[in-house]
């Protein structure tokens, strides 16, 4: 399938998931992150604002904050489809925007430089196991990353999200890390597997 009819689809199976579900399956998403070691040893991590049907990333920033952790949430300019991060202490310091989304205001927060953040978390709809996804359409995550060298790329995400493969374009950047309810896949390894042509299998 192409990248339209997936995330058509994807987001059609996420439509369809009721509200405890939701909640339930963001909240094993969120004690599965809190345990992984890249977060704990992480000072500075970027995490998106979420919107249904996201996994809920506002009760994770809460743990976070609890934990002493930087959080930087991205700004998004439409016009130019850059991206900046920036660091908040409370969710007042956010604005709600173009299509609902909820972004920092910049004179109320720190600047985040990409290299300051140890793990940056990245949204998306479809995701396969080697880290490769379909996020939007607006390729503001992709073109941020490059830039990015310093830590890791996390994906936080239902399972109805991971398919065996996604079509991928040169100037994809794959992720690092898949939580989901039931896994942690290291996309790192999973890609190293497929290029030696050895048996891919799930974490």
């Amino acid at each position: 399938m192409d990248k339209t009819t997936l995330r058509n689809e994807v987001k059609e199976a996420l439509a369809k998931m009721s509200e405890v579900a939701y909640h339930d399956q963001s909240f094993a998403v969120v004690k599965k992150v809190l345990q992984e070691p890249y977060i704990i040893e992480a000072t500075t991590i970027g995490i998106t604002i979420s919107n249904m049907p996201e996994v809920d990333t506002i009760p994770l920033i809460e743990e976070l904050w609890q934990l002493g952790k930087k959080v930087a949430v991205p700004k998004c300019n439409p016009k130019t489809r850059e991206m900046s991060f920036y660091a908040i202490e409370s969710f007042a310091q956010l604005e709600t925007v173009y299509m609902h989304l909820r972004e920092p205001i910049p004179e109320k927060c720190e600047f985040v430089d990409a290299n300051e953040m140890d793990v940056i978390l990245v949204p998306g709809v479809v995701f396969d196991k080697f880290g490769y996804r379909i996020g939007y359409g607006g390729g503001y995550y992709d073109r941020y990353v490059l830039n990015y060298t310093k830590g890791k790329l996390m994906s936080l995400l239902f399972n109805e999200q991971l398919y065996e493969h996604v079509p991928t374009e040169a100037h994809d950047c794959p992720i690092d890390i898949i939580v989901t309810p039931t896994k942690r896949i290291d996309c790192v390894t999973q890609r190293g597997a497929n290029e030696n042509g050895q048996n891919v299998r799930y974490l």
